[in-house]
């Protein structure tokens, strides 16, 4: 079985200008912060990034945008990042809000190859303009489609070197989900092991859907 553990040096090959990027996480609990590293250190710019927040200017995934690599936001809320507000009020960068439910079901439609997922959540407010309206049992619901990217940078408390990850409480939040709906998925774990030690039961994300695994302890 292939052992899919790697350095940080060797992934920053899949970084490229202009990528989507899917960051997990929930106000940076579960945002694996040494993948957040290696973007800035090799300045990759012009990000489309999708998570559920844009953390805070000095922890999770906000620090790309108070570096100013981040083109676009699609996510659930801004507020715990002031940065992101400035930059969007000055037109420096695209902001999508999405409410969270409906977020979480556009990137779960994206792994799992569906073509989107009716909600009433919106119906009636800003949130449908440009959306597609169907009605359902009398029912109004907006089309909500797909969201994918490029690379998915996720966090694990524990992986095995196939790539089964084991995630810690809330940690949990976007990450499996994640790991679902990218071409690319990177992972960083606090404890690798080896094949067979995790009890299949206990495995949330398999390693089929797993590339790349960096190692950095419980930082």
């Amino acid at each position: 079985m292939t052992n899919k553990q790697t350095s940080i040096k060797q992934v920053t090959e899949y970084f490229k200008d202009g990528m989507t990027v899917m960051v997990g996480g929930f106000l940076a609990v579960g945002t694996p912060e040494a993948l957040i590293d290696a973007l800035i250190d090799q300045k990759v710019t012009n990000i489309t990034l999708i998570a559920n927040d844009t953390g805070f200017p000095d922890k999770g995934n906000g620090r790309l945008v108070v570096s100013r690599q981040v083109k676009k936001v699609i996510a659930s809320h801004i507020g715990t990042n002031p940065v992101t507000g400035k930059q969007m009020i000055a037109q420096e960068m695209t902001v999508e809000l999405v409410p969270q439910g409906t977020l979480a079901e556009r990137i779960r439609c994206g792994g799992a190859g569906l073509g989107g997922v009716l909600t009433p959540t919106g119906v009636g407010t800003i949130v449908e303009e440009g959306k597609q309206k169907l009605s359902v049992a009398g029912v109004d619901y907006l089309l909500e489609t797909p969201l994918r990217a490029d690379i998915a940078l996720i966090r694990a408390k524990k992986a095995d070197k196939a790539g089964n990850l084991v995630y810690d409480k809330a940690a949990r939040n976007f990450n499996p989900l994640m790991a679902m709906a990218a071409d690319i998925v990177i992972v960083q774990v606090d404890e690798l092991v080896e094949v067979g030690e995790i009890a299949p039961d206990e495995v949330i994300t398999p390693g089929v859907v797993v590339d790349k695994i960096i190692y950095v302890g419980g930082c």
